[in-house]
């Protein structure tokens, strides 16, 4: 029998490991998006150990909260040691911020920086009416 060259334990790597809380203030306004991009995202390939660079794009529509920017800084810098796939960061990310804002809709988009020729961008949204 031929060994899988992924596990299930790669795949599973990062989707419930301990991240901070994400913290929020009270929206004052209503029907407008929020796009935040971070530039610079970095985490680890779970088989390889390899870096993984991108740029998170999350796009949401506030319901009663705002993302705190410095929580959310801090929130991403937990990613840098961590071994999740970036299928896996996008959709636990999007999770994360639907969890502390209960948003109208969003959107995070990951766009990883080419390894062995290969680009990736990952796209994941929710919103209330049909949510995931």
């Amino acid at each position: 029998m031929k060994k899988k060259a992924y596990t299930d334990e790669h795949a599973e790597a990062g989707v419930k490991a301990p991240l901070p809380d994400i913290d929020t203030w009270p929206n004052q306004y209503r029907g407008y998006e929020i796009e935040i991009s971070t530039p610079e995202f970095t985490s680890v390939c779970p088989k390889t150990g390899l870096p993984d660079h991108g740029t998170l794009t999350l796009r949401y529509t506030p319901d009663k909260l705002c993302l705190e920017l410095k929580s959310l800084k801090m929130y991403w810098l937990e990613y840098r040691n961590l071994g999740i796939f970036q299928e896996n960061v996008v959709n636990r990310f999007l999770a994360d911020v639907v969890k502390a804002t209960n948003p109208i809709s969003a959107t995070v988009i990951g766009e990883f920086t080419p390894r062995g020729g290969v680009y990736s961008k990952i796209t994941a949204s929710w919103s209330r009416k049909r949510g995931r």
